[in-house]
């Protein structure tokens, strides 16, 4: 297994721009992405979630270490369209005009088909698919008017690969791969970008609450590089694909793997 190395160096990708982000609580991709934003030079970020205290030390965690910056914090359910609107307008007159929106929420399981109800494929579609769609659309609402804005999604390899007992996540993801390269197109005519990364395993708390120990040992050990992607590693991807280093994508989902798992 081949280390991890250590974070680069920042070269403000994002100098001066705003950004929302949704499921930043945490120690996953969302508060990685929240915390490298700022490092490349972010002027003011918004972080939601459903958590309340997590949510509150998410954004007391990156004041802490950005105090010059923006940083706020608000509730928000992506399942609920009233959460949803209440958000992008907070986040819009906060900060100013959001300039970059990170779909990151998402919810996972495992479950074999045969044993799964209604509910629970409900839940996780709505969560995961239609929860980023709500957040396009009301983003989308605002950026449009501007003719500038970038969003970028957090999809899954399971939204291209198979693996047992993950039809829903991975139809969910897939769905969230068709939403990017559709949302792009029609965004584009506004001079707005819309595009997703799609990452393998990055091993965080809300993973290893649902998922086995041992599948995720089996599936970091036949990454190229022997282990999981470390969760700052795959924020590096979102940060580029919300820069002007981006400017040509349109509608691409970049994959974060080594696509062997």
């Amino acid at each position: 297994m081949k280390a991890a190395p250590a974070p680069n160096t920042p070269r403000n990708l994002l100098l001066g721009k705003s950004v929302l982000i949704t499921a930043a609580a945490g120690g996953g991709i969302g508060f990685a992405t929240a915390q490298r934003c700022l490092m490349e030079g972010a002027r003011g970020i918004v972080v939601a979630d459903i958590h309340p205290r997590r949510t509150e030390e998410a954004a007391a965690k990156l004041k802490a270490e950005f105090p010059d910056r923006i940083v706020l914090h608000h509730l928000a359910n992506v399942t609920q369209e009233a959460d949803v609107q209440a958000l992008v307008d907070y986040a819009e007159q906060s900060l100013g005009g959001v300039d970059v929106l990170v779909n990151n929420a998402g919810l996972g399981g495992t479950r074999k088909l045969v044993d799964m109800p209604d509910d629970e494929w409900h839940r996780v579609l709505d969560v995961t698919l239609t929860g980023t769609m709500r957040m396009t659309r009301a983003m989308l609402r605002k950026m449009q008017p501007r003719g500038a804005g970038a969003i970028v999604n957090n999809a899954s390899v399971l939204g291209w690969r198979a693996q047992k007992e993950q039809t829903h996540y991975a139809a969910a993801k897939a769905g969230v791969m068709a939403l990017t390269r559709c949302a792009a197109l029609e965004a584009a005519d506004y001079g707005i970008r819309i595009n997703a990364v799609s990452p393998s395993i990055v091993f965080h708390d809300h993973l290893r609450k649902t998922s086995p120990v041992e599948l995720l040992e089996e599936l970091a050990s036949r990454e190229a590089f022997g282990r999981a992607a470390e969760a700052w590693e795959i924020a590096n991807v979102i940060v580029f694909l919300a820069s002007d280093y981006a400017s040509y994508l349109v509608g691409e989902v970049i994959s974060a793997s080594s696509q062997r798992a």
